[in-house]
């Protein structure tokens, strides 16, 4: 991205932006572009961003600053479409938290910040829009803090003039800056109204630098005052490891902060060594790490890179786990714009291309021999899903196609068949993640696909034994068809399966007729009287009667098939339902509501408990129906600002009657008779 080489011999730095849906990450996105000198617009520029005002996936750019090169990855808030930050967040060097003073979305942040302290990605927060509503700083950090699992350093306090903030005062560096819309703030005396807070908050950020720095500390309790040197060595050195979070504030709208924030990524990020270092490639001559992958029409599969150290050229050879691949070009991505350039150096973020057995989240390297780290980001568990299909069966292959492209590019999504349906089912993090991907088949690939709510796998079993004759009897001139048999149908305990026993004395069924007679009651097993696959039932063949002329395999096969046709309906077969077993994780003060939704979808509640690690949320562990679970995460996440999320495992199966069996009874007789 941008030319080669680096910048006054400073790697080139990268920098993810994210943060709850709503804070702002867009537009500080372009505001730092802005202020950088960069004019082209490269964020949101999708129809589907465009259509549904929110950002579906991550936006690229590069810019320089001072000198110094950066590339900046904008990552959508949306906890439906997060995994394309959580996928590339490894490679970055820094994160940008934008949240705002939002009580509300107080624990969507905790969860962003929570997947960078469990990767050990140094980060930052950005407060924004503190024109509208900053409040109290103080105030909002103590009520930010149970949010970070590090402590919360603030870097700056506001000016404020007419109850509006105006400025800030930098603590470390004990000066006072008034903003300047969309420009550079202006240098001023430190107010004499907030030279005591001002001075109160140095020495709070103080203490908090010094429980990571025993010599900070003697100074402090010596009330030695440290050199202005020795701050900023402490607040870069804690920061990169990860030790504390900064707190900046600003305006993304009006330009407020901007340069601050840039400054502080210049002169405190880590460089690409140092992340190379954290992922375990420390020691590779030349290795990359896959942040997004990009199908393109014309440039094909595209995989955009960190290098974090070497070079990589068009042409190189390349290892990864599916072993060696080529380099089919070298690209430069800004926004939507997709450039041949040169060799990508070390720092730098390009896309190669053609790397077809490569994907999002993988390292690669150009070391023969060379060892991806085992640990490796994985996808959510799906939460949501929709049956798929075309209306005409010649564009099947097309949508399979297209489908496989849309999972590369994103994880997130998967494609299952369904054998006992015969559906596709699409699945995803949420109504608007599949309908995102739905728009972008059509858009991109000119599949316009129809969907519907997936079938659920109910299956039937029975509740009483009987015993049966089935008897197949045919003569059509020359050979006929004979087979006679008995059978014992009862049921099996739940979850024991299909169990079939013969008991044949004095040769009333040839034995070489045995398995055939298996096999003609294991074809009625697919679709039991109530329509559904049966389950739990042991078939035992007692008698019967054959001809030494007309009997035959199939004979017998029609013959046990005869004798379940005719003893189902009279076993009492009933309905069974499939429960899954669901853990759901949210904030504390929504756990009464969702226990409210759990007994509603007709749910049991095993219990829950204060969730580890996690203050103030709890994990709620429930049986819910699989039918009652399609649209669960919609109203879970209606009902927790988007923050609540859960997985479920399919458990066991329980009897269902009444009206609801009656209902779905219906339902399949109504589908096959379609």
């Amino acid at each position: 991205m941008g030319g080669n080489g680096n910048a006054g011999g400073r790697s080139p730095r990268c920098i993810a932006l994210v943060g709850p849906q709503g804070s702002g990450k867009t537009s500080l996105f372009e505001a730092i572009l802005a202020r950088a000198g960069a004019t082209h617009n490269v964020s949101d520029t999708t129809p589907e961003a465009k259509s549904h005002g929110m950002s579906v996936e991550a936006n690229v750019a590069s810019f320089e600053y001072l000198g110094d090169r950066f590339t900046a990855l904008d990552f959508p808030g949306s906890i439906e479409f997060q995994f394309d930050g959580t996928a590339a967040l490894p490679a970055c060097d820094t994160a940008v938290v934008v949240c705002e003073a939002d009580p509300k979305k107080l624990y969507a942040l905790q969860s962003v910040l929570k997947s960078l302290e469990a990767a050990k990605i140094p980060h930052l927060l950005f407060i924004n829009k503190i024109d509208k509503n900053g409040g109290n700083i103080t105030e909002l950090l103590t009520t930010l803090q149970p949010a970070s699992g590090l402590p919360l350093v603030l870097r700056q306090v506001p000016i404020t003039e007419g109850g509006a903030v105006s400025g800030f005062v930098d603590l470390a560096l004990e000066r006072a800056f008034v903003y300047r819309p969309h420009a550079p703030s202006e240098l001023i005396d430190i107010p004499n109204d907030i030279a005591q807070f001002e001075a109160q908050q140095r020495f709070s950020m103080l203490e908090k630098l010094a429980d990571y720095d025993d010599a900070l500390m003697e100074q402090l309790l010596s009330d030695t005052v440290p050199s202005r040197d020795q701050v900023f060595a402490d607040l870069v050195t804690e920061f990169k490891r990860s030790q504390i979070c900064p707190v900046f504030f600003g305006s993304a709208e009006a330009g407020h902060g901007i340069g601050r924030l840039l400054k502080a990524l210049r002169h405190e990020s880590p460089f690409v060594a140092e992340t190379a270092e954290r992922l375990g490639l420390g020691g590779a001559k030349s290795a990359a790490y896959v942040v997004k992958t990009i199908h393109t029409s014309h440039a094909g599969k595209l995989s955009l890179a960190r290098v974090l150290a070497g070079q990589f050229a068009d042409g190189a050879a390349v290892y990864g786990a599916s072993g060696e691949e080529h380099i089919s070009g070298v690209f430069s991505v800004f926004g939507p714009d997709i450039k041949k350039r040169g060799p990508a150096e070390a720092g730098e973020v390009a896309a190669f291309g053609k790397l077809e057995g490569i994907h999002t989240g993988e390292a690669v390297s150009g070391d023969k021999g060379f060892a991806a780290p085992a640990e490796t980001v994985q996808p959510p568990k799906p939460v949501y899903a929709l049956a798929i299909a075309v209306g005409d069966r010649k564009d099947e292959i097309k949508l399979t196609s297209a489908l496989a492209k849309l999972i590369d590019e994103d994880p997130t999504l998967s494609l299952a068949q369904d054998r006992e349906t015969s559906e596709m089912v699409l699945w995803g993090q949420g109504e608007m993640h599949l309908r995102v991907a739905l728009e972008r088949l059509a858009r991109r690939f000119g599949v316009k696909a129809e969907t519907r709510r997936r079938q659920i796998p109910y299956r039937e079993t029975i509740r009483k034994s009987v015993e049966v004759r089935g008897r197949h009897k045919k003569q059509s001139g020359g050979h006929g068809q004979f087979g006679d048999v008995v059978v014992e149908i009862r049921p099996q305990p739940r979850g024991e399966g299909f169990a079939f026993a013969e008991v044949i004395t004095g040769g009333a069924v040839p034995r070489n007729y045995i398995p055939a007679v298996e096999a003609g009651v294991r074809d009625y097993l697919g679709a039991g009287p109530l329509g559904f696959p049966v389950v739990d039932v042991a078939v035992t063949l007692k008698d019967g009667s054959y001809h030494t002329v007309d009997s035959s395999d199939q004979a017998f096969r029609l013959a046990g098939r005869l004798a379940m046709v005719e003893g189902m309906p009279k076993c009492q077969p009933v309905l069974l339902e499939p429960v899954a077993a669901v853990s759901i994780s949210v904030p504390s003060e929504a756990t009464a509501k969702v226990n409210g939704m759990i007994s509603a979808r007709r749910g049991q509640i095993l219990g829950f408990d204060a969730r580890p690690g996690w203050t103030g949320w709890d994990t709620i562990e429930a049986h819910i129906p699989e039918a009652e679970i399609h649209d669960l995460i919609i109203e879970l996440r209606s009902a927790t600002a988007g923050a609540g999320h859960f997985k479920a495992e399919f458990d066991h199966l329980i009897e269902l009657s009444g009206r609801v069996a009656d209902q779905i009874v219906a339902e399949r007789s109504q589908q096959k008779s379609v």
